[in-house]
């Protein structure tokens, strides 16, 4: 059997199926030089002249990460998701007009709502589940960028990424999707018409909450991609070879991660909407989702590991529920082994879209019953 015919499974378990030709260790050596010798002609036969833009191990885990999201002109690793979603905007125009989910992560919807202006962009947030709204607000020959998160954060509304690529591409746009919290074992963005991917790499494709990481991919090599490749350069936003390596460790067992993650959010969205203390679950494999019919079309191997419930009770029910988790750790992120469980609205502050009385739950690999009895029994507390 040829390398060509091994699954993206494989190929993520080994690490490419890189061996280090001198010691031919099977794990990939850690590469720190940040410069690199010239040739006697004064050239660089290797490719590699200075850290900034090159360094052989983060090379390495862009490939691997190119390679699951099938991204043609390949991927570019930032020292965190924050500064990977900010080079696609700052690889843009001051006076461009851009469409984005009006649901999404929070520090880049208030990073939108200020710098980005600041910067000059005419920012424009939608309901991008709503084809109708996106259609009503992209302008043909003026958006420049429409940008999606989808499962959105933290109520995980899905957006239809075909359709808002065509309606994109007829205006002459390009699309952007932030595709973290569905991973390329769920949706594959670049193969459904999106023009780059983006993930917050510290989250579940690291997987292990020890690693700041961001991550853009390209279905083609155009002339925004190249703009974004020389924001970075510039800006010297590069991933350093230590993250990189622990981020391609992570990205080996993202396969078997992502199905017990996803299959125990899945029962936990199921138990939970049975529970007397919890008014309702957003979870996209849910059949009463509003995302769920769009979700199963684009998702495969499940749909996510991120769910988020409404606690009867109100806010101070919700606070109460989180205080009493022993399994569930108290943490912002998301992602990790291990489960979290987070009051956002206290975190989002004011204009957060997100409703007071609402828990985001990030599912780890422990056991399911476990987890479900924990969030019983802290949802008992809660409300006493």
């Amino acid at each position: 059997m040829s390398r060509k015919s091994w699954s993206p499974r494989s190929l993520a378990a080994q690490a490419m199926g890189t061996i280090d030709p001198v010691t031919k260790a099977v794990v990939p050596p850690i590469h720190v030089a940040t410069t690199y010798i010239r040739d006697e002609d004064n050239g660089y036969a290797t490719g590699f002249i200075y850290g900034r833009p090159d360094n052989a191990t983060t090379h390495e885990a862009e490939g691997l990460l190119a390679m699951l999201e099938e991204a043609k002109a390949g991927a570019l690793l930032f020292g965190s998701g924050s500064a990977a979603a900010t080079a696609v905007f700052q690889a843009l125009s001051p006076g461009d007009h851009v469409v984005v989910s009006k649901v999404m992560y929070w520090a880049l919807r208030n990073w939108l709502m200020t710098e980005a202006r600041r910067w000059g962009l005419a920012v424009e947030f939608v309901e991008t589940d709503d084809l109708e709204a996106v259609k009503a607000a992209v302008r043909p020959g003026v958006t420049k960028l429409v940008w999606i998160e989808t499962p959105s954060n933290p109520l995980w509304t899905i957006t239809d990424i075909a359709a808002v690529a065509e309606i994109a591409h007829k205006a002459g746009a390009k699309l952007a999707v932030d595709s973290t919290c569905a991973s390329p074992i769920h949706t594959r963005p670049l193969t459904l018409g999106a023009d780059i991917v983006m993930h917050s790499a510290t989250k579940v494709l690291n997987g292990h909450s020890d690693v700041i990481a961001g991550a853009l991919c390209a279905r083609e090599d155009d002339e925004l991609w190249g703009r974004v490749k020389t924001v970075r350069k510039g800006q010297g936003g590069i991933l350093g070879p230590f993250e990189a390596y622990l981020l391609m460790r992570g990205m080996r067992t993202l396969h078997v991660r992502q199905e017990r993650q996803s299959a125990s959010a899945m029962a936990l969205a199921e138990r939970l909407s049975a529970h007397p203390r919890v008014a309702r679950v957003l979870y996209p494999g849910l059949p009463q989702h509003p995302g769920h019919d769009v979700a199963a079309r684009q998702m495969e191997n499940g749909f996510g590991f991120m769910l988020s419930v409404q606690v009867t009770g109100g806010e101070a029910a919700a606070i109460g529920t989180a205080a009493h988790v022993e399994l569930y750790k108290r943490a912002t992120s998301l992602g990790g082994v291990e489960s979290l469980i987070e009051h956002r609205a206290s975190i989002e502050g004011a204009g957060s879209p997100c409703p007071t009385d609402l828990l985001r739950l990030s599912t780890g690999i422990e056991d399911v019953d476990d987890l479900y009895d924990d969030l019983d029994q802290a949802l008992k507390a809660g409300h006493a």
